[in-house]
């Protein structure tokens, strides 16, 4: 959590610091750090909801608490995504407190401005879409898990060869 939140606040303030609002690094080309205030959720969606954005990502963060810690001695994978997701959270919710906005700079193509936090909280999110559809817990597939307990298969005991004496 901590590192995705670091990482996320020193590289708005980098962004900050050195480019104006709307102002683009390089200048053309598809990959671009524009300065962008974001009044939104990720990716720029719900703009102009501040307020209630604000209150709805601590409920969010409130609510991954409690399931985070409902789960008995978490797997590493779902110790790094809800990380990536609570450090995402909480930087986007330091903006919108201290700033009114968020800032974002990530200019992809024609993808919405994002930045560090929306992609962490992506991120963690797929990671634990990835654990609960494809790993059962051990760290193996689910496909691997159900061969290594499923029990041998025992020959039949009804003799299904052909009569052939009629």
């Amino acid at each position: 959590m901590l590192s995705a939140l670091i990482l996320d606040q020193i590289t708005k303030w980098i962004v900050i610091e050195n480019l104006v609002v709307g102002e683009s690094w390089p200048a053309t080309g598809f990959f671009r750090f524009t300065h962008a205030w974001n009044t939104g959720t990720a990716f720029s969606f719900f703009q102009g909801q501040g307020d209630i954005l604000t209150w709805v990502s601590l409920g969010a963060v409130g609510i991954l608490t409690l399931i985070y810690r409902s789960i008995q001695d978490p797997p590493w994978v779902l110790r790094i995504a809800f990380g990536l997701q609570f450090g995402g959270a909480v930087g986007n919710i330091i903006d919108r407190v201290r700033l009114g906005h968020v800032t974002d700079f990530f200019d992809v193509g024609s993808w919405p401005i994002f930045n560090i936090a929306d992609s962490s909280i992506v991120i963690g999110i797929s990671l634990m879409i990835f654990y609960f559809w494809f790993l059962d817990g051990s760290g193996k597939t689910k496909e691997d898990s159900s061969n290594s307990t499923a029990e041998p298969s025992q020959p039949s005991s009804v003799d299904s060869t052909p009569d052939l004496t009629d």
